[in-house]
């Protein structure tokens, strides 16, 4: 069984920065591709990053490209997401994912305003 709780959201002006920190406990060991989504007020959920846990190949929504940067402590059992130049569009709930063992995190707030 894997347990995900995300941590570093907050409230950030336009242009600023956040890391988010998903940190996994319990069965490590079976994680393949981690997943960061998001869900702004009103809308879906939308994929944001991923990464492969063992290898580090990563991936990116279009929309986040050149501003974020996931990566992973494989040491930690820790996947982060570094988030630059952040937009009002930002906005939302932050989750991570562990891809194909369906567990997903609570979340953390991001809210990108003046």
């Amino acid at each position: 069984q894997v347990q995900l709780v995300e941590s570093g959201g907050g409230l950030v002006q336009p242009g600023g920065s956040l890391r988010l920190s998903c940190t996994v406990s319990g069965r490590a060991f079976s994680l393949n591709i981690m997943n960061w989504f998001r869900q702004a007020p009103g809308k879906g959920l939308e994929f944001v990053a991923s990464i492969v846990w063992r290898e580090g190949a990563t991936s990116y929504a279009d929309s986040v490209k050149g501003r974020f940067a996931v990566s992973r402590d494989y040491g930690k059992n820790t996947m982060y997401l570094q988030m630059n130049n952040l937009k009002p569009e930002d906005t939302g709930i932050y989750t991570c994912d562990a891809g194909a063992l369906g567990v997903r995190g609570q979340g953390t707030q991001v809210f990108v305003s003046l």
